[in-house]
């Protein structure tokens, strides 16, 4: 099932998250609800709360690239435990925040603590896009958007059209769920 998906401005987008407990209720029909809420709007990842859930989950598929093999995991009550190398810069986006793109600094190389959908603990080296695409669903869960990531200039230059999105204001090719109008598209 496609979830909505929640826009900027919704509360829960500024939440650090909660873990879970392996009996989280319909923890598998959730992951399998965000994996086709993802692939619907085109998206490399999504964290829990973008679907209104304050809770520490998110999935990463960096697809088929030619500079990079495909990755794809779930990953549950992650933790990143350290972040190394030159920090390099990146266009990104986020299915939360339409229409905007900006670049992100981030550093090239992550350690991760995480349980996969089978309740599996994971310790993993990642590099590349894959870490890029972790660390931006990681900020998620810890409340945080890569908007809070670009300089004070950018940021001034975006406000209005960071506004028009939590009004609805803005059009998506997928179901969302704005903050300041009541009715879904």
């Amino acid at each position: 099932m496609k979830l909505s998906i929640v826009a900027y401005g919704d509360p829960v987008l500024k939440k650090v998250c909660e873990p879970i407990e392996k009996d989280y209720p319909n923890l598998s029909e959730l992951i399998e609800n965000m994996w086709e809420t993802m692939y619907n709007a085109s998206g490399v990842g999504l964290a829990a709360p973008q679907v209104g859930l304050p809770i520490r989950l998110f999935v990463v598929d960096t697809g088929d690239n030619d500079d990079e093999p495909r990755y794809k995991k779930v990953f549950i009550n992650a933790q990143i435990l350290e972040e190394s190398g030159e920090p390099w810069g990146f266009t990104e986006g986020c299915l939360s925040i339409p229409e905007i793109r900006e670049e992100v600094f981030r550093k090239p190389n992550i350690v991760i603590s995480y349980y996969d959908e089978n309740w599996e603990k994971h310790e993993e080296n990642v590099s590349g896009f894959a870490a890029r695409v972790i660390q931006h669903e990681y900020d998620h869960i810890e409340g945080k958007l890569f908007t809070e990531k670009i300089n004070l200039l950018r940021k001034q230059l975006i406000k209005g059209k960071l506004d028009k999105i939590s009004k609805g204001e803005i059009r998506a090719d997928y179901k969302m769920k704005f903050p300041r109008q009541n009715k879904k598209r």
